[in-house]
């Protein structure tokens, strides 16, 4: 999944790109299924806060005017928080654009 997800970003960069410290993500998709094989009805399904970055903006200006680049790049699987961010819709695909500031954490 995480290979599509990369594949996918490559079309979605060069027809739009975040601006200064906004960072484009796609959602991962909820479990349908528990471990046991049971499906999930819909809103027994919790809210999903894991992401891929699809596209990162260049970065933010400091007092100084110096460029400081962000610490996220496409490809990074990221925690998001519960609510915020702007939902996107490019080329028939939903994303979401959150300030990097607003991302909880990276996964390794």
């Amino acid at each position: 999944m995480f290979l599509t997800a990369v594949r996918r970003s490559s079309n979605v960069l060069k027809s739009f790109k975040p601006l200064y410290d906004r960072v484009l993500v796609e959602r991962v998709a909820a479990e349908t299924k528990t471990k046991g094989g049971i499906m999930l009805p819909e809103k027994s399904q919790g809210k999903v806060l894991e992401a891929t970055v699809v596209s990162a903006g260049t970065g933010l200006r400091n007092e100084k005017g110096e460029l400081v680049a962000l610490t996220v790049k496409p490809g990074d699987r990221v925690l998001l928080p519960e609510y915020g961010g702007t939902k996107v819709v490019v080329e028939d695909k939903e994303y979401s654009i959150f300030r990097e500031s607003d991302l909880l954490g990276v996964f390794h």
